[in-house]
């Protein structure tokens, strides 16, 4: 396959979507980009699933009217979701840092410490399409073996060049 000079091909995949999001930009973003969007009812209200890579995100704006975390079923839909979802990522979206968004990060930090859960601020919707992609992509399978081939290269490389090695080769 081949590239022209600082471009690289278009990475296409398949994306569930809670039909909750059937009119959030982000969804007409991801649609945009040609990714093949499957909206289900059956999925959290909120989620983005890549069933390629095996990653799920969840969409939180603390803007909606949630009232305290404990209190709105928050942190028990999360828990959910983490359940159902082993490589599971929370999309917090905060405009701007203000002391509400800073309070609801902290409370879910504090939460979900322990788990599998990784929580992304995002600040608008393209960061929200950028960070999904690019996480869905590093762990989609052909992408992960590549990586996984470069990294083991780039060890052996610098195990090879690196002068601590070369210092014990003349000591042997």
């Amino acid at each position: 396959m081949a590239t022209h000079a600082g471009t690289t091909p278009q990475w296409k995949t398949t994306i569930i979507v809670s039909t909750s999001l059937q009119s959030h930009d982000t969804s007409r973003m991801l649609s945009a980009q040609q990714h093949r969007i499957r909206f289900s009812d059956g999925v959290e209200s909120g989620a983005f699933i890549f069933p390629l890579s095996g990653t799920a995100f969840l969409l939180l704006d603390p803007q909606d009217p949630l009232g305290h975390c404990e209190e709105s079923g928050l942190i028990e839909k999360i828990k959910t979701f983490v359940q159902v979802h082993r490589n599971s990522f929370l999309l917090l979206y905060a405009p701007f840092n203000g002391k509400k968004e800073l309070e609801i990060l902290s409370v879910l930090q504090d939460r979900f410490s322990g788990s599998s859960l990784r929580i992304l601020p995002v600040r608008n919707n393209a960061e929200i399409v950028k960070g999904m992609l690019t996480i869905a992509k590093a762990t989609s399978k052909p992408h992960v073996d590549s990586i996984r081939d470069r990294m083991s290269l780039a060890r052996a490389h610098i195990i090879e060049n690196s002068p601590v090695w070369e210092m014990l080769r003349d000591i042997l």
